[in-house]
């Protein structure tokens, strides 16, 4: 259930919320988990960060990026040094946002594993959802590794995955792996539609959950009867934390409470300009 100022009575113009976007709202609306947001801005920019998070996920998977382990990671070295751990250090005297843009459009001169991966995909989405101005200032020692490492995403840890939506970072664990090919250990992957993912690792790319866990079993220890799995763990952004650096509007949401309802016309649109 969504609560706003105490409510979860809340009615959108039609149009207000792409089909993405209700999709999303629809699941947590129905839950009976409580989702509580300081106001409709935190909630409609959570719902439009989400929708780019699968947004980037797809463009990633045409990228051209590669899959390898830490040992043989690339990068663009116009932009990036190129640690001794298999990190991303941002060059001085270069945007962060100019940084993500090139794994998109220049992807043959990169090579990284799945967790990395998803940290590329939120990054480009938070790069499309917030002030790409305030994207520098936020980012401007970017370091790209395993999201276990990158902090400054602020992510949030939860359990129970029937409560995942779009745009909720998801593990696909692998029990019975080789130990001499670690890589097989699991998945991180993006949840982009209903039982539709995106993962990096082992050329995957958009698949469904079924297909994961196909190619994780067929990479397992001879005699194996442990399936891999979906874990329970999943994590994703402080969108109300970055909702305050949210892209300027040309035009507010109108918003009205009347009595216990709140009430959402249609103007919810982003001034792309830097």
């Amino acid at each position: 259930m969504i609560l706003i100022e105490g409510t979860s009575k809340i009615a959108f113009e039609e149009g207000t919320l792409s089909e993405l976007e209700l999709t999303i709202y629809q699941k947590k609306q129905n839950s009976p988990i409580e989702y509580r947001y300081d106001s409709v801005y935190t909630l409609l920019f959570e719902l439009y960060m989400r929708t780019q998070i699968a947004e980037s996920a797809k463009e990633l998977s045409k990228a051209g990026v590669y899959f390898a382990d830490f040992k043989k990671t690339l990068c663009n070295p116009t932009y990036w040094h190129l640690t001794n751990q298999g990190r991303f250090q941002l060059n001085s005297g270069f945007a962060p946002q100019d940084a993500i843009r090139d794994i998109f459009t220049n992807g043959s001169s990169y090579a990284f594993e799945c967790s990395m991966a998803v940290v590329v995909v939120l990054y480009k989405a938070l790069l499309e959802s917030i002030d790409p101005r305030q994207f520098d200032i936020l980012f401007a020692d970017l370091l790209l590794f395993d999201w276990h490492s990158n902090s400054k995403l602020h992510l949030i840890d939860r359990t129970y995955n029937e409560e995942a939506v779009i745009g909720d970072v998801l593990y696909f664990e692998n029990p019975d792996f080789v130990p001499s090919v670690p890589w097989w250990k699991g998945e991180n992957v993006v949840l982009i539609e209903n039982d539709l993912f995106y993962g990096h690792g082992h050329g995957l790319g958009v698949t469904s959950g079924e297909e994961v866990i196909k190619v994780l079993n067929n990479n397992r220890m001879l005699g194996s009867t442990k399936s891999a799995f979906l874990t329970d763990r999943y994590v994703h952004p402080d969108f109300s934390y970055f909702a305050e650096f949210q892209h300027r509007l040309r035009e507010k949401p109108i918003i009205a409470k009347v009595g216990d309802w709140i009430y959402v016309r249609k103007s919810w649109i982003f001034n792309q300009t830097c």
